[in-house]
């Protein structure tokens, strides 16, 4: 299988010299490196050429590497229902260059690609309604950034008396509690179980 996709990898190095920077096979699936500027032609390439086929759009995402200077890759997910072939196209870009959108080529991409800008902050050029889709209008940051605090920026609660929603700082509240790590199954005879002192008030 793997020496299939070997052998495909370099059929698509040849065809798509200078569009395609790196093309590896890894667990049984191949993933190409594509420029940016080239990924809509690629991805149309794969799409209609007869030894691809990939006409089923499975899904994008991106992934934070916050030490690099382009720091995200975007994943694209494809797949050839006639060849029975899966493939990963991935672009690499910064938090201002926008990726080149594949929704023209696949509609479901739109989605897809509204919810990378939202999580990551990655703009789509081209994109019909880039908007934000899980996190709310007023969202500061995009959640699945790296560097976004676990805690988030604000908390949102409903104020009765203001009938409305109210967006406040993040208040961490620690209560002060007495933690006893000492536990009952070390041999300690010392340690009391819950209830054990009723049976020796009242020993049987």
């Amino acid at each position: 299988m793997d020496e299939d996709l070997k052998q495909f990898a370099d059929e698509l190095l040849a065809a798509l010299r200078g569009w395609v920077e790196a093309a590896e096979v890894a667990f049984g699936e191949l993933t190409l490196s594509v420029r940016a500027d080239c990924l809509a032609e690629t991805v149309e390439y794969l799409r209609d050429d007869p030894s691809c086929l990939f006409v089923s759009f499975i899904d994008l995402t991106a992934v934070d590497y916050p030490a690099r200077e382009q720091r995200f890759d975007v994943v694209t997910h494809l797949l050839s229902p006639r060849h029975n072939r899966r493939i990963r196209v991935k672009v690499a870009t910064d938090e201002a260059t926008p990726v080149p959108s594949l929704s023209g080529l696949y509609p479901a991409a739109i989605w897809f690609e509204r919810e990378a800008y939202d999580m990551y902050g990655v703009f789509f050029s081209d994109h019909p309604d880039l908007r934000r889709i899980l996190t709310d209008y007023g969202f500061d940051g995009h959640p699945l950034r790296k560097d976004f605090p676990m805690t988030g920026y604000v908390e949102v609660r409903y104020d009765d008396e203001e009938k409305r929603v109210l967006y406040e700082p993040v208040q961490l509240v620690q209560d002060y509690r007495s933690f006893d790590f000492l536990s009952p199954w070390e041999g300690s005879g010392d340690y009391v179980l819950p209830g054990d002192e009723k049976v020796r008030r009242n020993p049987a």
